[in-house]
């Protein structure tokens, strides 16, 4: 069971407490309530240069990892459509160079021209290296505007094309750093041997100061139901053919949600799946076969890749897995088949709840979806998962009107 104090401060900054006497470090995790789906459609990629930006230094620390290289701390960042989220790890001794570090840039970030064009330069040849010029780098730019036409999942986080980031502007960055970047819009857990006394003077003493921000409210236009199968056809200079299935389903908070996340377990996860068994040992079809769930705040994708064996057809490819998918929907799952993967599940899980950093990080994310003490009931809750869930499940979202294909074939 792990136990959660909490306390807001008058600013809006909510802030969560985890004590753990175990461990001699001490994580500190800020999410910020803003992702790529809070992106202007024809300035897309902002969030994901925050995280890069956010690293380039304020007006009172021009390097922001030095401070932590001395003490013996580490951070990184990660961003995706719905958050961003920045992370520290280091002695609890030194906790309060984490408070000063990130309320600093959370206040004073350095917004010149200098800085940004140093970020931007950097997004940009990511974006070149890792989707442009990379084997099957650009799939997540054709598979999500072909899924999505209202939605701004329609994009990665990368954005929709380099040019929106060389194209930004000062003045359009501040906008969106000011706009999100809040403490009214945050979400900080401190995991670790702390107090919530300690946690609390901290914050109080560096994020105290920072003024409320004037949040742009989200206002975001649900992804109409799809009605028609959808079908893309590319080719590029790749080593095999490979083929994409992405199927709309639930979002984070629907109770269909670990059905879905444990179906696409039963169909990929581990040698013994039915998908390796069946495409892959048995029918010889694929190199390789997976299925995965986006795992979105909002209706994300479940999706289905296979790379081709040289002389399969994408034709043959694509009934195979649709025959899998029906056989799976009409017959159901076997009741070993399924707690299989619920064991499975739950060692991760309780794996993951030992690592004070993962917990900080775990727990901030409930917290926005609702409440971090639901993360106590996360394990039940898979438990509670049947077989005719899994079928229901399967039957409602495995249908051709419902599904996008992508065809990448190999440039022979």
């Amino acid at each position: 069971m792990i136990t959660i104090e909490r306390f807001t401060l008058n600013n809006g900054l909510r802030v969560l407490v985890h004590h753990d006497p175990t461990t001699p470090i001490s994580s500190f995790n800020l999410l910020y309530n803003v992702g790529a789906r809070d992106e202007n459609p024809d300035r897309t990629g902002f969030a994901h240069l925050f995280e890069h930006l956010m690293f380039g230094g304020t007006t009172n620390i021009p390097v922001f990892d030095e401070p932590l290289e001395r003490i013996g701390g580490e951070n990184n960042a990660f961003t995706s459509n719905d958050i961003t989220n920045y992370y520290i790890t280091l002695p609890k001794e030194n906790l309060e160079t984490a408070f000063w570090l990130e309320s600093d840039r959370m206040q004073a970030l350095d917004f010149s021209q200098r800085s940004l064009d140093t970020q931007k330069n950097v997004v940009v040849e990511e974006f070149r290296q890792s989707y442009l010029n990379q084997p099957y780098g650009d799939v997540w730019l054709l598979l999500r505007p072909l899924a999505y036409k209202v939605h701004p999942y329609m994009w990665p986080t990368i954005g929709k094309t380099p040019e929106h980031i060389e194209g930004a502007s000062l003045s359009e960055v501040k906008d969106f750093f000011f706009s999100h970047y809040a403490p009214n819009n945050a979400i900080l857990c401190v995991s670790g041997n702390v107090t919530k006394q300690e946690v609390e003077t901290l914050a109080n003493k560096w994020f105290g100061p920072i003024e409320r921000r004037n949040v742009t409210p989200r206002s975001i236009a649900p992804e109409p139901e799809q009605t028609e199968s959808r079908k893309l056809t590319v080719e590029r200079n790749v080593p095999f053919d490979a083929i994409y299935l992405a199927f709309h389903m639930s979002s984070r908070l629907h109770p269909d949600f670990r059905a879905t996340d444990l179906l696409s377990d039963i169909l990929s996860n581990g040698k013994s799946s039915r998908l390796h068994q069946n495409l892959l040992k048995g029918k010889r079809l694929f190199s390789d076969i997976d299925a995965f769930i986006s795992g979105d705040n909002d209706p994300g994708l479940f999706v289905v890749t296979g790379r081709l064996i040289d002389g399969v057809s994408f034709e043959d490819a694509e009934n195979a897995i649709i025959e899998e998918l029906n056989s799976l929907a009409e017959q159901g799952v076997t009741e070993y088949e399924l707690e299989k993967v619920k064991n499975r599940f739950e060692s991760k899980f309780a794996f993951g709840l030992t690592d004070p950093l993962e917990v900080a990080i775990n727990l901030s994310f409930y917290e926005l979806i609702g409440e971090a003490e639901e993360i106590n009931f996360e394990v039940d809750r898979y438990r509670n998962v049947t077989s005719d869930d899994i079928k229901r499940v399967a039957k409602t979202m495995f249908t051709a009107k419902n599904c996008s294909t992508l065809y990448y074939k190999s440039i022979k």
